[in-house]
């Protein structure tokens, strides 16, 4: 009688404990599963990704991802994820097709390094009195250093004296602004512009705009900008790694510094190094610049970067990175 009774403990202390590390590595490997859209606009490019960490030893893989329903698509971007390396899986709400509310439930199936089907989440409004063409502001490629815009349409049919209020963005260097282009009978319509400043950072970026509108019960609806930023140099070694020296040490290093149009090199400047440099007067498209770095005031463990400047009305930077350790010198100690 005993023996059962320990038999049925250690059956449901594994079933707990089962289902517990199932809970801990599901939140650690997918630690977002849910995402509310929020209101949004007919046609409007809706996107969300789910990160997906392989927090295991050995590779994960994604072998499928089914939808519940059709309002959304869902998209393995990576299948295969390295130990310790991130992925992700796209979520698209289909607001062209698709009114009103919806939601779908998105079963992922992993088949390494173990099989297991985990859900995800994704809901939202589709209103039919607005529309969005297209349906993001994609801006493409933007020169670093450079202004450039980008707009969309909007119309609506409904009540009469419905009316956009404001547009807003939560990022400084996006700037945006808006027109009413026609009002009629119940409908209204307007463009949506966005102006990236010159101030943009580098890289890749993914953005909405809220457009406030004069409805009470919906008022706000996002407007997705995207775009990448590239600069007007590019600097080959991007990272430059020193290694550990002391003090007053110099290291040597070549670079080569591309422009998209001919340029002079004006300064480069580390914060906590002396820089001297060798480089061409001359305006041309690619420089190959001897440099020497000495640590001058910097000390222990350096990422810190390097900007190079250009001559000129209209000049622009850009970085690399310099890592170094700065040992700390040996002081003598008197017998």
């Amino acid at each position: 009688m005993n023996s059962r009774v320990l038999l049925v403990t250690f059956v449901f202390l594994g079933a707990a404990l089962g289902s517990s590390a199932k809970a801990d590595w599901t939140q650690t490997v997918f630690p977002v599963k849910k995402h509310d859209f929020g209101t949004v606009a007919v046609a409007s490019k809706t996107e969300f990704r789910f990160p997906v960490v392989n927090t295991f030893t050995s590779d994960l893989h994604i072998r499928s991802v089914r939808e519940s329903c059709g309002c959304t698509t869902a998209i393995i971007e990576t299948a295969t994820i390295a130990p310790g390396q991130s992925g992700s899986i796209l979520a698209r709400f289909n607001t062209p097709t698709f009114r009103g509310k919806k939601g779908a439930t998105l079963t992922v199936v992993i088949d390494k390094p173990f099989y297991s089907e985990i859900q995800l989440r994704v809901d939202g409004y589709i209103r039919s009195d607005m529309v969005f063409h297209p349906g993001a502001i994609e801006l493409g490629t933007i020169n670093q250093g450079e202004p450039k815009s980008g707009s969309t349409k909007l119309f609506y049919a409904g009540r009469s004296d419905w009316q956009v209020v404001d547009v807003r963005s939560n990022t400084p260097w996006l700037v945006p602004s808006f027109k009413q282009t026609e009002r009629g009978a119940g409908k209204a319509n307007y463009e949506l512009s966005v102006q990236v400043r010159e101030d943009a950072p580098e890289g890749y970026f993914q953005d909405e705009l809220i457009v406030q509108t004069n409805d009470r019960s919906m008022p706000n609806v996002p407007l997705r900008v995207i775009g990448t930023v590239e600069s007007a140099l590019s600097i080959a070694p991007q990272s430059i790694a020193v290694g550990t020296i002391k003090q007053g040490d110099s290291v040597s290093q070549r670079l080569a510094i591309r422009g998209r149009k001919p340029f002079a090199i004006e300064s480069i400047e580390c914060e906590g190094w002396k820089v001297e440099f060798s480089a061409s007067g001359d305006e041309r498209m690619i420089h190959m610049v001897d440099l020497t770095l000495t640590a001058d005031s910097a000390r222990g463990n350096q990422r810190v970067p390097m900007v190079i400047r250009t001559r000129g009305e209209n000049a622009v930077t850009a970085k690399a990175i310099v890592t170094a350790n700065i040992a700390a010198e040996q002081v003598a100690q008197a017998q």
